[in-house]
């Protein structure tokens, strides 16, 4: 079997879409993207797949990723992690179809026959994220995952500070005790203000709190962890088992959440997750994305013992209304139920794309960018 073709997508509300295509007529499908640079990764897609894997055998998925990862002299990064993500989904696609098998039976076998999910909460006010927690709550999900503030400057006040604790508060009164809830400082917190913040969050039981500084200062994770009985959490901005591997060492983060359409694809999410498992850190992959995003996910979280849990924001509940699984043929491949998704059961990622649907939307023009935030003296705020 050898590659013969490719395709991207660009499609709404800002995903990029890869059809991957053989000899054989077996095709698999994979997302790379970074959110806010689509026409980038459409760049670096293209050169790898056009520089070294036309005309290879699609199935070599390991001796693959070490030739487009290894070969580059410089490597790793948001652009060409993401790049080979999608690659690696897609390759893995091809393999799982080839041999009739779900992804997650051809890297050891399933352990177990379903997977928790959580529910990301929007919204300003107490009382609106209130409403949306309890909301979602009575739809079934049973975790959740809000961030702390907006704008969040680098010396804050009280008066701020205890609005951002409200929200939390309010969220965890609407949902109780008998679910998981977890809070996303999103990097906005500077490490001056995070050690306190994470003392007054300790009376609401969270899961974790993720990312508490940003990437650039990840050296301060193991002493936020000693000053604090909540877990603590990063991983999305993080792209290789390389990044992480001084986290583990140095006993700093309980949770990692690593991307599989960011972290180099299912190939290196799964070495990711041993790599964790190895130090008794929980995964909890984060997943913001497209369908095949999720897809991608569930096959390494259903083959690996530490991966507790997994992010989604797909609509589960309401698969009929839900725009981002239209994508699909059957938009209730993805069995939910009591906050679960079912074990996928389908050959390679277990999904089947609606084609026509994916060409039709990729007519639209898709060049998402994130927002420029700034603080009240207009020096720009982190998002």
């Amino acid at each position: 079997m050898q590659i013969t073709d490719y395709e991207l997508f660009a499609v709404p509300p800002r995903w990029l879409l890869l059809k991957l295509e053989t000899d054989e007529g077996v095709v698999g499908w994979g997302e790379p993207i970074i959110q806010g640079r689509l026409d980038t990764v459409r760049t670096a897609v293209g050169e790898l797949v056009e520089g070294y894997l036309l005309g290879t055998d699609p199935l070599r998925t390991e001796y693959q990723w070490r030739k487009l990862y290894q070969s580059g002299y410089f490597r790793g990064g948001p652009i060409l992690m993401s790049a080979l993500a999608g690659i690696d989904h897609a390759l893995w696609d091809i393999k799982g179809r080839h041999y009739g098998a779900p992804v997650h039976e051809l890297l050891g076998g399933h352990v177990r026959e379903r997977m928790l999910v959580y529910q990301w909460l929007g919204g300003e006010s107490p009382e609106n994220i209130a409403r949306s927690a309890r909301a979602d709550y009575e739809q079934g999900y049973r975790a959740f995952k809000l961030n702390f503030a907006r704008e969040f400057r680098p010396i804050e006040t009280p008066a701020v500070v205890d609005r951002a604790i409200d929200r939390v508060a309010a969220v965890r009164e609407a949902v109780g005790d008998d679910a998981f809830l977890g809070v996303d400082f999103h990097g906005r917190v500077s490490k001056p203000m995070a050690a306190e913040l994470l003392r007054r969050l300790e009376p609401y039981d969270l899961m974790f709190v993720d990312q508490p500084l940003l990437p650039e200062h990840s050296e301060g994770f193991a002493a936020l962890s000693d000053r604090t009985t909540i877990p603590i959490a990063t991983g999305e901005r993080f792209y290789s088992r390389y990044d992480f591997k001084h986290l583990f060492v140095d006993d700093a983060v309980s949770v990692i959440q690593p991307d599989v359409t960011h972290v180099g694809g299912i190939s290196e999410l799964k070495k990711v997750a041993s790599l964790a498992e190895s130090f008794d850190v929980a995964v909890i992959p984060h997943c913001p994305l497209g369908p095949i995003a999720f897809a991608a996910s569930l096959q390494v979280g259903f083959c690996s013992q530490n991966v507790v849990m997994q992010e989604q924001d797909l609509g589960l509940e309401a698969p009929g209304e839900s725009q981002r699984l239209a994508f699909l043929e059957d938009p209730e491949t993805f069995a939910f139920e009591d906050g679960y998704v079912d074990r996928p059961t389908g050959p390679g990622l277990g999904i089947e794309i609606d084609e026509e649907r994916v060409r039709e939307q990729a007519e639209a023009e898709v060049n998402w960018y994130n927002p420029v935030w700034h603080h009240e003296d207009s020096s720009v705020a982190e998002w």
